[in-house]
Order: C-alpha cells, then sequence, then structure tokens
C-alpha cells in the first residue's frame, strides 16, 4: 500500500510533464514560437482531460500500472483533448481537428503515457503483486 502512495505523486508530474511537452512540441512545430498565449491554448484541452481521466480511471489504486491504469488514462486524456479541442476551436478553428493531428495526439500520448508506465514497473519489479515466499 505505502508503495502505491509514494507513485502518486510521481504518476501525477510525469504524465502532467508529458502532456504538456506534447503540446509545447506541437504548438511550437507549427508556430515557431514559444508564445505563453498560445501555448496555454493548445495545452488546456489536454490538461484538462488528463485531470478528468485521473478522476475516471481512479490513478490512485495502481498508479503505475501500464494497462490498468496507462491505458484508460491515455484513452480518456486523447478523446476528450481532442472532443475539447475540437469543440472549443483551440488550436484551430472550430469544429475541426485534422485527422493527421488525431494521429498524432493519439500514437505519441500512447507511447507516453503508457510507455513511461511500462519502463516504471520494469524498473521497481514488475506487476507490483507480492511475491508468495515459499
Amino acid at each position: 500500500m505505502a508503495t502505491k502512495k509514494s507513485h502518486l505523486p510521481i504518476a501525477l508530474i510525469v504524465d502532467l510533464i508529458l502532456v504538456v511537452l506534447f503540446t509545447i512540441v506541437g504548438h511550437y512545430t507549427h508556430s515557431h514560437n514559444f508564445d505563453p498565449q498560445g501555448l496555454m491554448t493548445t495545452a488546456w484541452p489536454f490538461v484538462a482531460a488528463l485531470v478528468i481521466a485521473w478522476l475516471l480511471t481512479a490513478v490512485w489504486d495502481r498508479p503505475i500500472a501500464p494497462l490498468a491504469t496507462g491505458t484508460g488514462v491515455w484513452a480518456v486524456t486523447v478523446l476528450l483533448g481532442l472532443v475539447l479541442r475540437g469543440v472549443t476551436g483551440a488550436g484551430g478553428d472550430p469544429g475541426s481537428v485534422p485527422v493527421s493531428f488525431m494521429i498524432v495526439a493519439t500514437s505519441l500520448n500512447l507511447i507516453t503515457l503508457v510507455g513511461w508506465r511500462l519502463i516504471a514497473t520494469a524498473v521497481s519489479g514488475g506487476s507490483g503483486r507480492r511475491k508468495r515466499s515459499r
């Protein structure tokens, strides 16, 4: 139990950093600047979606579980982030999100939000299940 709780702040920080980096790289790739207003406009749908993903997937139960937690966080973050972006026009025209952006957002966030959990699980000694003593 203590291990789960100790991973929680790390999981939150890593998820936030990865989602924000995704939006910074995307914003800079297209606008070639680090305008704070533009960065906020690009980032907020995905950061808000990440917060909701954390609540819906109960991350606090298994913060670094790649499949149980990572895939849920990834799916909700991407789906809701794309919907918010499309509805509000954050980073583009309202009502339209280019398919190429959907593909990049989906694949990059899968690699990062699930990938770091795969690495963390491997480094921390496996699935987190208690080993039976013989």
